[in-house]
């Protein structure tokens, strides 16, 4: 048997996960960030197989949105166990010569090195078909495997004897095929138990007759862990984001507190930043160099730029420029852009607005919807008014302009550059530039902009 022989490969994902008690199916249920079914994907993709089929069922068309766009999708009507899932992706390969690598969707932990022995095992034996196998300490609930003279046998735990039980020996729900037999194989088989399931396993002993089937043994038992249901989910997830983390340390990251510290897969971090304990970092977000992030810090889909500081604040869909800094206790919404060295303090709130560079919005204040220029100081307590009871309206504070604590501004406004609002100020009229404004409703007082502020 050579290597060059093609590869194809089908990922079971049909299966509703009964177990999980979720109304969501159990494939779509995340790691770390990303969708479980999309872990053994990301192992698979390595191999360069011929096709990769997703054999998909519950909830089909949810599963199909999140694969990736090198796995195809293949629809099973009825989930009549794996055997029936298998014949299903047969019927999508038109090659009578190849190997079929048969892998299951909930074993998020399955690595490319194994996949990769695995395939080795099976080509170099020159066998039928190789079941991945470990041993267990603790086999409850999986198939039990016996393999003697070319055949390997699995049964079930609700159906092995007490002695069979006692073997730790394990079915992982991963095997290589030869085209030709497994096709042969499936179908040969009877569907069982009333409900016309086909059973993968069976496969094995008509196999095992005609063309040896033989098992490889799995090298770290860590990859052995099957996810059925939440705890399960909670233990592989742990798993998932030690390995993430030490990835992010080895890179130049300082973590102070891993066992608090929650880091998604898709989440980019330069070196010499430093995590501090209880931060979570999620979606699409990227940490520059030399940044500070936490504690307690949630950010999602937000970019942070080399230097900056965010420390006790939640970030979503913003952008914090370098050398800026952020928190403790503020809110930094969707469409906040930050410029470099901006300053936003405690307890604010921003809204799709832009803060120039240099400019500071110290504590208890809410911009939202603003166009804010450089070298602004938004006294404690200024708000923007965005929202007249149907449309939201935009506030731009041109560069320079200091405003008083507890100053209100009425969108749409602007503030003339270099402006100046007295404390208390309710500015519902554009102010020009270099001018001091006072009053509910603010007035101009006098122009500042060739004297002094006072």
């Amino acid at each position: 048997m050579t290597h060059d022989r093609p590869l194809f490969v089908a990922v079971l994902a049909a299966g509703k996960g009964t177990r999980m008690k979720s109304n969501r199916a159990k494939m779509l249920h995340t790691l770390c960030g990303v969708p479980m079914v999309n872990y053994a994907i990301s192992a698979i993709l390595p191999l360069r197989p011929e096709r990769l089929l997703v054999v998909v069922g519950h909830q089909a068309e949810e599963v199909r949105a999140v694969l990736p766009p090198e796995a195809v999708p293949v629809f099973q009507e009825r989930q009549l166990g794996t055997g029936d899932a298998v014949r299903v992706a047969l019927e999508e390969i038109e090659a009578e010569e190849g190997t079929l690598l048969v892998v299951n969707g909930d074993g998020p932990l399955i690595s490319e090195r194994t996949l990769r022995e695995l395939l080795e095992r099976h080509r170099s034996a020159g066998v039928g078909a190789t079941v991945l196998a470990a041993e267990l300490p603790d086999p409850t609930g999986l198939g039990r495997v016996t393999e003697d003279a070319g055949t390997v046998r699995i049964v079930e735990e609700q159906e092995a004897t007490p002695e069979e039980r006692e073997n730790q020996l394990v079915n992982l729900g991963l095997y290589a095929f030869e085209l030709p037999l497994i096709r042969d194989a499936l179908s040969r088989m009877e569907r069982q138990d009333g409900e016309g399931e086909l059973y993968l396993t069976d496969a094995l002993e008509i196999i095992g007759r005609r063309a040896r089937a033989v098992t490889y043994r799995l090298r770290n038992l860590e990859e052995a862990h099957l996810v059925n249901n939440r705890a399960q989910l909670a233990k592989a997830e742990e798993i998932l984001r030690r390995r993430i983390l030490d990835a992010h340390m080895v890179a130049g990251v300082t973590v102070r507190d891993p066992v608090s510290t929650h880091i998604e897969a898709s989440v980019e971090i330069g070196p010499d930043t430093i995590i501090l304990p209880g931060t979570l970092l999620r979606g699409s977000t990227k940490i520059g160099s030399d940044c500070v992030i936490g504690p307690s810090t949630d950010l999602v889909d937000t970019v942070v730029e080399d230097g900056a500081v965010v420390e006790h604040s939640v970030g979503r869909g913003a952008r914090i420029g370098a050398g800026a800094t952020v928190g403790p206790f503020s809110y930094l919404r969707p469409g906040t852009v930050l410029g470099r060295g901006a300053k936003v303090g405690s307890y604010c709130e921003i809204k799709n607005s832009r803060v120039g560079a240099g400019s500071k919005i110290p504590h208890l204040s809410y911009v939202g919807d603003a166009e804010i220029g450089e070298g602004v100081n938004l006294g404690a307590g200024t708000i923007t008014a965005n929202y007249d009871g149907r449309n939201k309206n935009r506030t731009v504070i041109e560069d320079g302009v200091f405003t008083g604590v507890n100053t209100n501004l009425i969108a749409p406004v602007t503030i003339g550059r270099g402006a100046y609002l007295g404390a208390g100020s309710v500015v519902n009229k554009d102010i020009p530039p270099g001018k001091l404004a006072v009053g509910m409703p603010a007035r101009v007082i006098r122009d500042i902009s060739g004297g002094e502020r006072d």
